[in-house]
């Protein structure tokens, strides 16, 4: 596939030598509706230098679009800013077949390379925060960002070509032709960056805050920021820098996430009711039934919201599966600053009510009503009381903003 797959240039020194996943749809529960890239970036040095791989199904891919431009075996450093393996899937074979005279990573990372290839182990020379690395006429400085989004991360700076890259940060699931932002509609990168932030680097916020804080003090002039997954920042890197700046506050605001399945449309009606006093009381609304809407556009909704009302029917004692899954996951994504509430409808018993208080009290959720139960079909009673929970959680949403 030498002559099938080319680089792409991005400066006169870096090429993108990555491979494009059309039909991936699931991402460790995460719905990637546009698949992704797995980008890797090649600098042409003195010292010719790798960054990251690819996932190991796309070694071909990433080693055609190398050939493209050099002969693979003239690689001679090869740098891991994250041993996730969609990036480290590929690192054995290709340092198998390189022979690269040094391999890098993080202090952390040269321990989970080592914890993913027990081969590697001793192979894998850790690098220290602000670390430089000479490539003869240029140069890379490492800057560790642990838990962004795994222990081992780190961006590597290329000063003479102004490239940060960034790893998982600043990245987003999107398969495309194109590889620059400025290629690439504005509607399309805000949704998937806001969508990716959401379901990877949301629990991490305060460290996104301090990253973002701390970047002027690096002194690094950012011409291009290349991450490992979706489009190359050469043009709107300031707006996505403001949007993580935006989204790592969490600041309460008047949209409200109303997410809900049913079993016979009474949780269903309910819902309805609360979105209907929710709107009433000034508040903007999302309704995802989770019949039809995938736990991780939930979790993008919520990340802007000021609260989440959950409705479940009861099923076996217990709240509803797909609300228990959704609940679940958004408690690991841990969302700050949220008023919250709960509704269902039951035959007999009607503990799931309660059941997502506790759940919404794991998350910190401030509760603002012990829920509204409804046994069998909702009366008007039961729908006014509905109406009311949503217009008074409206008020108390207007009192925080």
């Amino acid at each position: 596939m030498k002559g099938l797959y080319k680089a792409v240039k991005v400066t006169d020194n870096v090429y993108w030598v990555g491979a494009i996943d059309w039909g991936i749809r699931d991402f460790h529960g995460y719905q990637t509706s546009r698949g992704t890239t797995y980008n890797a970036y090649l600098i042409l040095a003195d010292k010719i230098t790798l960054i990251d791989t690819v996932k190991a199904p796309f070694i071909d891919e990433m080693f055609a679009r190398i050939a493209s431009v050099v002969e693979p075996d003239r690689i001679d450093y090869i740098v891991s800013n994250h041993s996730e393996m969609d990036h480290t899937g590929a690192l054995p074979p290709t340092i198998e077949a390189v022979k690269p005279e040094r391999v890098f990573a993080s202090v952390m990372g040269a321990r989970a390379i080592a914890g993913h290839f027990e081969e590697l182990g001793s192979e894998v020379i850790p690098v220290k925060n602000g670390e430089s690395l000479s490539l003869g006429n240029m140069g890379l400085t490492f800057v560790h960002t642990r838990m962004l989004h795994w222990p081992d991360s780190m961006f590597s700076y290329l000063a003479e070509d102004e490239i940060l890259f960034s790893q998982d940060a600043f990245g987003m699931h999107l398969a495309s032709t194109e590889r620059f932002d400025d290629e690439i509609g504005r509607d399309v990168l805000a949704e998937e960056a806001a969508k990716y932030y959401a379901n990877i680097l949301l629990p991490f916020s305060p460290l996104v805050t301090k990253l973002i804080e701390s970047l002027p003090t690096l002194g690094l002039k950012l011409k291009v920021v290349a991450p490992d997954h979706g489009p190359i920042w050469r043009s709107g890197f300031e707006n996505v820098l403001r949007l993580y700046s935006e989204w790592a506050a969490q600041r309460p605001s008047m949209k409200a996430v109303v997410l809900f399945d049913t079993m016979w449309h009474s949780t269903e009606m309910m819902a309805g009711a609360v979105c209907e006093g929710l709107r009433d009381g000034g508040a903007s609304v999302s309704v995802m039934p989770l019949q039809s809407c995938h736990r991780s556009d939930v979790a993008t909704a919520a990340m802007e919201a000021g609260a989440i009302v959950a409705g479940s029917p009861t099923m076996n004692n217990n709240i509803f599966p797909s609300v228990a899954d959704v609940m679940t996951y958004l408690k690991g994504l841990k969302p700050n600053n949220l008023l919250g509430a709960s509704f269902g409808s039951f035959g007999w018993s009607g503990e799931a009510v309660g059941q997502i208080n506790e759940l919404l009290k794991a998350m910190r959720v401030e509760l603002v009503s012990d829920g509204v139960r409804c046994n069998y079909v909702p009366n008007h009673k039961s729908l006014d009381e509905c109406y009311s929970l949503g217009a008074d959680l409206a008020h108390k949403m207007k009192e925080r903003c």
